[in-house]
């Protein structure tokens, strides 16, 4: 449980490096810019720790399914971004397919 919890920390920091970048402006803005090399760095860090229990297909898929469905939010949310119908099928069967790597995961280890 604590490699999940390591893996909770890599997402967190990637959706904090994500959303900085578009605040950066093309890191233009100083503070945006530094949060976005704070962010991914975490991220990276994080994610290495994680490596060490979880084989890097089953982290990587959890890792970009759950990033992508949380920055997506983070875009809506905060940015004020628009769905559309195809976008949400599309974030759905992200998570779809991580919820299926994990309930296989076993096979892959």
């Amino acid at each position: 449980m604590a490699a999940y919890a390591l893996l909770l920390i890599a997402v967190i920091g990637e959706i904090i490096g994500s959303s900085a970048l578009k605040a950066s402006e093309g890191f233009t803005k100083l503070v945006p810019s530094l949060l976005v090399v704070v962010g991914y760095g975490v991220a990276f860090y994080f994610f290495s720790l994680t490596l060490k229990y979880i084989p890097l297909g089953i982290c990587y898929a959890i890792w970009t399914g759950i990033g992508t469905a949380l920055t997506v939010l983070v875009g809506v949310l905060y940015w004020k971004e628009t769905l559309a119908v195809q976008h949400i099928a599309g974030i759905v069967l992200i998570m779809l397919g991580v919820v299926v790597i994990n309930l296989t995961k076993g096979s892959l280890e």
